[in-house]
């Protein structure tokens, strides 16, 4: 076949002149790596670091870029109603229906705008369509029904740009709010003593050599060694003992007797529940919150005199580090005017509140309970941490009809709070009239994500997983949630739902986490 014979002559022509082009791009590149590499062997050394660094941003803007791309694709079984509907609007057809001619795609503002810039249509903190009372009313009430919450359920929502009640039923009336309390010990704390407040653990010399080690209240003071790779380190009883063995061995003593004063708490230091392993003695000394295993948070066994252990440690560290302590340590009354030779300074307050919120921590709930007090001349006891929160709660203007702080921790079935106030205390925090406050809304846990919201939302409450941020409470008979959440026309809620009486822990549980996700998926206009 004659065609077929010139055919061949072809492609054996064209595949040897492509295989010369290859070889002349080899050689052309070849040619220019090796002036390229003439070039950067000649280049000062801070230019080269100069292009290093262009090098990476560059490639890291292009994999930031395809992973933005590849997150946006067609999620659909996350997608929510509001917003598949409105890209329907947009396209002028169903989603199904392909145009014959090519058109723009319809696009959205950017989520988060540029800090200082605005999104596109924009006009202030409630730009996103507020949501209306009938719309909440109609996605929420139903909810509440559910026969898995106890007999008395209560509600409330606000929207934070308006300051506003959207939503409310049974929202003034008095329930036992279990650790949802904490929002109230938090704002109560940073009202009072601000985010950069730090507690101190010292020791004083009283005589010639007599040392007392003196407690200021600060439950996460550690006698473990540093953790690698942290930014912030709580306050390490390790590094107050090196402090002090070099404050006595600059006096030339190496032999001490030791005391410890746990004075800056007064009242009974057992929690009215009893020894429990949700919680240590309330005391103005003590380490890693008086574990007796490894665990940072959660429940642990607990010791039954904290500070007289903590002093013993702090006996053992003086002693390796060349100092003799004679006999046991002794509780002790520090003089007022006593010489510090050495202290060490807690996290800030804001750090305390967040771990506080996440993990539901009971320690330190009491402990910035304690230390409101303290900021109010009140008696650093349960009865003075109570009134000195209600006291600084009061000053910020907040609902208080019904309230009553028993403990700093919610573990007290005597605690009263309304859905109202719960709400009421995340909006003011939220407010940006309330810098000092954001601590209460970043500590929250995410749903599906951190603290004690880690293994909740699955099924059919999944669709408020990294949406919801709340604080849980639970005791037996009583569940409680409040939090905040964008809704899906992004407009920013806070909420609170509580319930009493239930006998089905995880039913009222679920129950609670879909009335949040509800919040989160509804534009409820």
């Amino acid at each position: 076949m004659p065609e077929t014979g010139k055919w061949q002559v072809r492609w054996q022509s064209a595949e040897r002149s492509a295989r010369a082009a290859t070889r002349a791009a080899v050689r052309s590149v070849q040619t220019a790596i090796h002036a390229t590499r003439q070039t950067w062997q000649a280049t000062p050394r801070q230019t080269q670091q100069t292009w290093r660094l262009t090098a990476v941003s560059a490639a890291t803007g292009l994999a930031v870029a395809i992973v933005a791309v590849a997150a946006s694709g067609p999620w659909d079984s996350g997608q929510r109603t509001a917003e598949r509907a409105q890209a329907a609007e947009m396209d002028g057809a169903s989603g199904e229906h392909h145009a014959p001619e090519a058109r723009p795609a319809p696009s959205a503002p950017p989520v988060l705008p540029a800090l200082g810039g605005r999104v596109p249509g924009a006009a202030g903190r409630g730009a996103a369509p507020a949501p209306t009372d009938a719309g909440l009313a109609d996605a929420l009430a139903p909810l509440l029904k559910d026969p898995a919450l106890g007999p008395l359920r209560t509600a409330s929502v606000l929207d934070v740009a308006a300051g506003r009640e959207v939503f409310g039923e049974g929202q003034g009336k008095a329930a036992t709010p279990a650790s949802t309390v904490k929002l109230a010990t938090a704002v109560a704390a940073l009202s009072a003593l601000g985010p950069d407040h730090r507690i101190d653990t010292t020791v004083v010399l009283t005589g010639k050599n007599r040392l007392v080690l003196v407690g200021g209240g600060d439950p996460t003071l550690t006698a473990r060694a540093p953790r690698h790779g942290a930014e912030e380190q709580p306050a390490n009883l390790r590094t107050l003992a090196d402090a002090t063995a070099r404050a006595l061995r600059k006096r030339h003593l190496t032999k001490i007797s030791l005391g410890y004063d746990t004075a800056a708490y007064s009242g009974p230091a057992e929690h009215p529940i009893g020894p429990n392993e949700n919680i240590a003695p309330v005391t103005a000394l003590m380490t890693d919150e008086a574990r007796l295993d490894d665990s940072e948070h959660g429940t642990a066994p607990r010791d039954a005199d904290p500070a007289h252990t903590a002093a013993r440690t702090f006996a053992d560290l003086l002693h390796d580090r060349g100092i003799t302590v004679d006999g046991d340590p002794e509780g002790a009354k520090a003089p007022k005017k006593a010489a510090r030779i050495a202290a060490v300074h807690s996290l800030p307050l804001s750090a305390f509140v967040e771990r506080m919120l996440t993990y539901s921590d009971n320690d330190i709930a009491e402990a910035l309970a304690r230390q409101t007090a303290l900021a109010s001349r009140q008696p650093a006891s349960f009865a003075g941490a109570g009134k000195a929160v209600r006291t600084a709660l009061q000053r910020e203007h907040l609902p208080l009809s019904g309230a009553v702080f028993e403990d700093g921790s919610g573990l007290d079935r005597d605690d009263k709070v309304t859905a109202a106030l719960l709400s009421r205390l995340l909006l003011h925090a939220s407010s940006p009239d309330h810098p000092a406050l954001r601590p209460v809304v970043t500590g929250l846990p995410v749903a599906a994500f951190t603290g004690t919201l880690s293994n909740r939302y699955r099924g059919q409450s999944a669709y408020g997983a990294g949406a919801v941020r709340a604080k849980t409470g639970t005791l037996t008979g009583v569940n409680t949630l409040a939090g905040t959440v964008v809704d899906a026309d992004g407009r920013l809620l806070t909420f609170s739902f509580m319930t009493t009486g239930t006998t089905d822990p995880q039913g009222a549980q679920n129950a609670l986490d879909k009335l949040a996700s509800a919040v989160a998926n509804c534009g409820c206009r």
